[in-house]
C-alpha cells in the first residue's frame, strides 16, 4: 500500500511537472511569437519609411537583401512560436518535434551570421569607408549605384564625406571635378529662393564652410542610430536565451508526453 502512494504521489508529480512545462513553453513561444512580430514590423518599416531610409537600402544591395532577411527570419520566428504554442496547448508530439527542429536550425544561422559579422567587422571602420569613398565615389553620376547611395546618405543625414569634407581631397569625385570642393549633396539645404539659394549653392561647392554641412556621416550615422544598435543588440541576446529554453522546454514535453 506504501508503494503504491508512493507510485502515485511520484506520477501526481510527474504530471505537475509536465504541466509546469506545457505552460513555461506556451509562454516561451509567445515570445517568440512576439519577437517575429517586431522583425516583420521592422522591415515592413523600412521599405515604407517616408523620410528617405528606404532609398538608403534600395540603392544598397546588400542592404536589400538584408531587409529581407530580416522579413523572412521574422515570419519564421512568427510561424515558430505559434506552431510551439500549439503544440505545447495541445500536446501534440508532431508538432513539438518539428518545432525543435526548426528553431535548432535557426539558432545555427543566427550563430553562423554572428561569427560572419565578427570576421568582416573591419569592413565596418571609418577607414575603410574613407578609402572605398576616395576610390569610387563620383559626385553626379545618379546610375552608379555607391555614388547614388553616398549622396542617399549624406542628403539625409546632413553630412558630408566619411569623417568630414576634407574626404574629398585627393579622391576620385576632384579629378572628375576639380572646380568642386564638395559634391551637391553636401550642401545645407538652403531655406532661400531663386538668386540666394543658387548663390549659397556656389559658395558651398567651391569650398565655403558656412554653406555645407561639416560633420562627417560615420559619426552622423552612428549617432542616429546608437538607441537602436543597443536595442538590437539586447534583443538579438534575449530571442537567442528564449530559444534555447524553448528548444530544452520542447524536448522535456516531447519526451514526458505519454
Amino acid at each position: 500500500m506504501g508503494q503504491g502512494e508512493a507510485s502515485a504521489r511520484g506520477t501526481t508529480m510527474e504530471g505537475d511537472c509536465l504541466s509546469c512545462i506545457k505552460y513555461l513553453m506556451f509562454v516561451f513561444n509567445f515570445l517568440i511569437f512576439l519577437g517575429g512580430s517586431f522583425l516583420l514590423g521592422v522591415g515592413v518599416w523600412v521599405l515604407v519609411d517616408p523620410t528617405g531610409f528606404r532609398e538608403i537600402i534600395a540603392a544598397n544591395p546588400l542592404l536589400f537583401t538584408g531587409v529581407y532577411v530580416i522579413l523572412g527570419m521574422g515570419g519564421m520566428l512568427f510561424l515558430l512560436g505559434f506552431l510551439g504554442c500549439c503544440g505545447a496547448i495541445r500536446e501534440n508530439k508532431c508538432l513539438l518535434l518539428f518545432f525543435f527542429m526548426l528553431i535548432l536550425l535557426i539558432f545555427l544561422a543566427e550563430l553562423a551570421a554572428a561569427i560572419l559579422a565578427f570576421i568582416f567587422r573591419e569592413h565596418l571602420t571609418r577607414e575603410y569607408f574613407t578609402k572605398e569613398l576616395k576610390r569610387h565615389y563620383q559626385g553626379y553620376n545618379n546610375t552608379d549605384v555607391f555614388t547614388s547611395t553616398w549622396n542617399a546618405i549624406m542628403t539625409t543625414f546632413d553630412c558630408c564625406g566619411v569623417n568630414s569634407p576634407e574626404d574629398f581631397r585627393d579622391s576620385l569625385f576632384r579629378r572628375i571635378n576639380p572646380v568642386h570642393a564638395v559634391p551637391e549633396a553636401c550642401c545645407q539645404r538652403a531655406s532661400q529662393a531663386g538668386e540666394l539659394a543658387s548663390i549659397s549653392q556656389e559658395q558651398c561647392l567651391t569650398g565655403n564652410m558656412m554653406f555645407r554641412n561639416n560633420k562627417g556621416c560615420y559619426s552622423a550615422v552612428v549617432d542616429y542610430f546608437e538607441l537602436y544598435i543597443y536595442v538590437a543588440g539586447a534583443l538579438a541576446i534575449v530571442v537567442l536565451t528564449i530559444e534555447l529554453f524553448a528548444m530544452v522546454f520542447a524536448m522535456c514535453l516531447f519526451r514526458g508526453i505519454q
